[in-house]
């Protein structure tokens, strides 16, 4: 007869169950956020690391290198995507609340300065384009473009992009006031498609036949030019942990790591480790 003493046996054991469905649930789950530029090599790893391990969910969000550390820093995420390093405030801040960023190096990327294809401009050196974006020059003709005004059109503060381009091509100065500011590579590649004045700036991943890539001090962005380090506007590409990976984490990070995440990187236009 099913009494009383039935009824608290089977409660427990469905909480004992509940319980165990919940655990397993928190291994297989893992959160990334952070840089654009690696948002499509997290995306597509995710994607395919699903579909090799049914049950497991992995969600991937972008919105800049420092949105992805600041969620880091605050235990919100497994995983922060970075185009540039962990500045040493955002290190000390992570020690205080007891997280501990390890990088892990995932790919090479170079930066490249994009204009309308219908731009006359092929070539500029690293100093046109300080001058460019500091506001010194801006007119075409200056270059030997169209007489137009130069649109210019730059990442955000929160992108790692925005920090790499500003010391290697502005050696620190600031971005002209009537730079429009855009929050993704995304949104930077499609106003400069959309405008034939408009110059920006992308990692080599967002490079299409909407844009054209000029040279820089003679040499045109391409993943042999970053690989053997001709290009001169370069970065590696990170994902940071909280301390030293384990479980899924870990297996994420190595996959991303291997020769099939290696071609996922490459596939999406960056350069692979090896």
């Amino acid at each position: 007869m099913f009494n009383s003493r039935n009824l608290v046996i089977l409660s427990v054991l469905l909480m004992v169950c509940m319980m165990s469905v919940g655990v397993a649930s928190a291994s297989d789950t893992l959160s990334v956020q952070g840089s654009s530029t690696v948002l499509p090599i997290a995306q597509r790893a995710a994607e395919v690391y699903m579909d090799q391990n049914p049950g497991v969910n992995i969600t991937v969000r972008g919105g800049g290198s420092g949105n992805g550390i600041a969620a880091l820093v605050d235990g919100a995420v497994d995983v922060a995507d970075a185009s540039r390093f962990i500045k040493p405030g955002e290190l000390k801040q992570a020690e205080d609340n007891g997280i501990y960023p390890v990088p892990h190096r995932v790919a090479m990327d170079g930066i490249a300065a994009v204009v309308h294809p219908s731009n006359s401009v092929d070539e500029l050196t690293l100093d046109e384009i300080k001058a460019i974006y500091t506001g010194e020059i801006t007119n075409w003709k200056e270059l030997g473009g169209n007489d137009e005004r130069i649109v210019v059109v730059s990442r955000d503060s929160s992108s790692g992009t925005f920090e790499v381009f500003g010391e290697i091509a502005l050696e620190g100065e600031r971005v002209t006031p009537s730079a429009l500011m855009q929050a993704s590579n995304g949104a930077v590649a499609s106003v400069v498609a959309d405008n034939e004045n408009a110059i920006g700036y992308v990692g080599l991943g967002y490079l299409s036949d909407n844009l054209k890539a000029v040279k820089v001090n003679g040499v045109k962005p391409t993943n042999a030019t970053v690989a053997s380090g001709k290009f001169p506007i370069a970065r590696p590409l990170f994902m940071f942990t909280d301390g030293w990976p384990e479980g899924l984490t870990a297996k994420f990070i190595n996959f991303v790591l291997s020769s099939k995440g290696q071609e996922i990187a490459e596939n999406q236009g960056y350069v692979p480790l090896h």
